[in-house]
């Protein structure tokens, strides 16, 4: 499998969590800058994974959603991947997929608040109890952005006193991180679909 994420956080802590979703599986992952460098590189990236793509390869892209519709945002993800020449998941209606789309709602840290027991083995002096606060019991719709959120919250208890650093905290979280208790509904989708692909590789 290739991942295309947008930032060096996603990376850093999927590398982390990728291996206990899909086992020994092999993977690589590409950062891109940001989410609009992601989406102006994806269509020549694409193009060329399209002319030696084997078989037995799948793509990932993950974006973050942010204050995107999702259905417009996945839209323009699918359009990208069909005129590059690669059958998405979305668009087969058999196992010949070779590429799937997946949104981070509304962003990475939103499955930080997903696995916040992770995030108080990384960060001891958090308060445990954050999951079940009116406004955080479901973590795809904290409002007012998931990573200014996680910031407060760690710089109340006395963490990034100068600003959150969203690689350092990517890599302390994603270390205790177990996909099979992450309540984010966003990423039960993204975990679910590397079972399916690994499952029929397999």
């Amino acid at each position: 499998m290739e991942f295309l994420v947008e930032e060096a956080s996603m990376e850093a802590a999927l590398r982390l969590i990728i291996p206990r979703i899909i086992g020994e599986v092999s993977f690589e992952i590409y950062p891109f800058q940001c989410k609009n460098d992601l989406m102006s590189s994806l269509p020549q990236r694409l193009r060329g994974y399209s002319s030696w793509l084997p078989d037995n390869y799948r793509i990932v892209v993950i974006v973050d959603r942010d204050d995107d519709s999702c259905e417009e945002l996945k839209a323009n993800l699918e359009k990208i991947a069909l005129r590059a020449g690669i059958v998405t998941k979305t668009a087969s209606d058999e196992d010949n997929f070779q590429l799937v789309n997946r949104l981070a709602i509304e962003e990475l840290e939103a499955w930080f608040f997903g696995d916040w027991e992770a995030v108080c083995r990384a960060y001891p002096k958090l308060n445990p109890r954050v999951p079940g606060k009116q406004g955080f019991r479901d973590s795809d719709a904290i409002r007012g952005g998931t990573w200014e959120a996680l910031e407060r919250h760690l710089q109340r208890s006395g963490y990034f006193k100068t600003g959150l650093r969203k690689l350092e905290a990517a890599r302390a979280i994603g270390e205790h991180m177990e996909p099979d208790r992450n309540r984010s509904k966003s990423f039960g989708v993204f975990r679910e679909v590397l079972i399916e692909i690994t499952q029929r590789e397999g």
